[in-house]
């Protein structure tokens, strides 16, 4: 009986895997499954991980966008909150605006149905900003995915935009959902796989040294061991156009690429398992998305 169900539940799970990549390529530009490029093609990503951030992530997001003048949008429908109850000072968007940022809009929804329709999506069509609060990444998926709403979040990279999110709004950038389970958020190979994709070919996790998650991301690297695997510290992000992308914050992002960087030079290309391996990126530390690998800064010293 056992058995039976572990079929049942793993049937169940790879129907819904295989309804949410359906509905991503519904949305998705015609260009991304062939894409050179892991970040968008046009357009950035903020990918934060989580906790209590810094007036300069923000600001990143609000420059990124365009300026004061560029309409955002801040959708806070991962932490949960009845969406009878939200209003347009629900946070960030009153960090936003006492940042200086003129046109901030709050939309939230649990239905796809109200997510697909124009009445709903309308701020969204002129938006040059979008932001994902935290909470669990599962919800944004149900409520917007393949819907005109998630259409139009890709709209707004295209038209040079920014996108951005903390913890939740974090991993919900990556092509796979890390910790996508609606029974734990401790289960890193859920019941939802796919995330919205702005960051092709990864996993995203977050509050990772915060909540001693260092290890966590082999979970998901030893189901898909092609993934590229970032995880980010609290009030932390990882700024992206195209391959290029640059750490911003207070703390460190953690690289699992199966390979071995460190700011000493060493050479452990012999190292026998390197299933292992990850390495920490810092605050002006820049990566290669492409090539997977640390962009060397020639000017810094290295330390004895």
């Amino acid at each position: 009986m056992k058995h039976l169900d572990a079929i049942l539940t793993l049937t169940v799970t790879m129907v819904a895997h295989g309804s949410a990549a359906a509905a991503a390529a519904a949305v998705r530009p015609s260009t991304w499954s062939n894409s050179s490029y892991v970040g968008p093609e046009t357009g950035s990503l903020v990918i934060v991980g989580g906790g209590s951030l810094s007036d300069s992530i923000y600001q990143r997001v609000i420059d990124l966008a365009g300026g004061n003048d560029a309409p955002l949008v801040v959708i806070p429908t991962a932490g949960g909150e009845p969406s009878e109850s939200y209003d347009q000072d629900t946070e960030p968007a009153p960090t936003f605006r006492r940042l200086g940022a003129q046109h901030v809009t709050v939309l939230h929804t649990y239905d796809p149905a109200v997510a697909d329709t124009e009445a709903f999506a309308q701020p969204l069509a002129a938006a040059r900003g979008v932001w994902f609060g935290g909470g669990r990444q599962w919800r944004l998926v149900d409520a917007y995915a393949g819907t005109l709403a998630e259409r139009r979040f890709w709209e707004v990279l295209g038209r040079g935009g920014a996108i951005g999110g903390s913890s939740a709004g974090a991993s919900i950038q990556g092509s796979f959902l890390a910790r996508g389970d609606t029974a734990s958020n401790q289960v890193l190979v859920g019941d939802h796989q796919v995330g919205f994709g702005f960051l092709r070919d990864a996993a995203v996790d977050q509050h990772v040294l915060a909540r001693n998650r260092q290890f966590d991301m082999f979970d998901i690297l030893r189901a898909r061991p092609e993934l590229l695997g970032v995880s980010i510290d609290e009030n932390t992000a990882l700024v992206v156009a195209r391959n290029d992308a640059e750490v911003l914050g207070a703390s460190y992002v953690v690289v699992y690429d199966g390979g071995f960087w460190s700011r000493e030079g060493s050479d452990l290309k012999n190292l026998p398992d390197k299933s292992s391996i990850f390495y920490f990126l810092k605050s002006g530390d820049k990566y290669d998305l492409g090539k997977r690998a640390v962009v060397a800064d020639e000017s810094a010293p290295i330390p004895e």
